[in-house]
């Protein structure tokens, strides 16, 4: 039996999900959450075979989650899921030690075969995304002036890029504001911008947030 904890801040998404999910007889959704942090209580607590996490998420967010999952159990096993099925946000996740990414705008079979492949230990990102990071390797295409970003400051540009602020940014991952603060000047730097709305525009651009 494959034991899964479930991610997303969607009620319905969650609902659909399971309901996909736990139609295969070797497979139980054990737990939900609704957040980053909750994502990270219930796996403390339950120590399930596979976490299936969406990535834009209120507070922490999922990739986050991610890393405070992975910091403290390595061998954890996570599919991350994302409505944006862009290869930098698929590239940040493996990197972070995500198994797999899968878009949510995949067929439901897709989650199935990510899910079965995943809690088996094998790495999953679904054909067509695959073929997009292996063409973006050899056309140098993946070399976006976003890559320049560290994984925190493209964490903290993402939550710029859709209007929060650097208050908020730093209660939901537990910074300093003066660390938000430092983030956010290095990447204006990185990206040769200097407001929030330039820092949309690129998000928006590179199909990173929709408009």
């Amino acid at each position: 039996m494959i034991r899964v904890l479930l991610v997303d801040d969607h009620a319905v998404v969650r609902t659909g999900f399971r309901l996909l999910l736990q139609s295969q007889p070797e497979m139980a959704v054990i737990a939900e959450a609704e957040s980053g942090e909750a994502a990270c209580q219930r796996y403390l607590e339950l120590h399930p075979d596979i976490v299936v996490m969406d990535l834009a998420m209120p507070g922490m967010g999922g990739l986050e989650a991610l890393r405070r999952i992975r910091a403290h159990h390595p061998q954890a096993r996570v599919l991350t899921l994302s409505a944006q099925d862009d290869p930098m946000h698929a590239r940040r996740a493996l990197r972070e030690g995500a198994l797999g990414f899968l878009s949510k705008r995949s067929a439901p079979e897709a989650l199935i075969e990510a899910v079965t492949t995943v809690a088996a230990g094998q790495r999953y990102i679904d054909t067509s995304l695959a073929q997009r990071l292996a063409l973006d390797e050899i056309d140098g295409a993946g070399k976006s002036v976003v890559e320049r970003l560290s994984e925190r400051e493209f964490e903290v540009f993402i939550r710029l890029a859709r209007g929060e602020s650097v208050q908020r940014i730093a209660e939901d991952l537990k910074l300093s504001p003066s660390t938000v603060g430092t983030h956010l000047y290095n990447i204006k730097q990185k990206l040769r911008v200097s407001n929030q709305s330039e820092l949309t525009l690129i998000a928006i651009r590179e199909a990173l947030i929709e408009a």
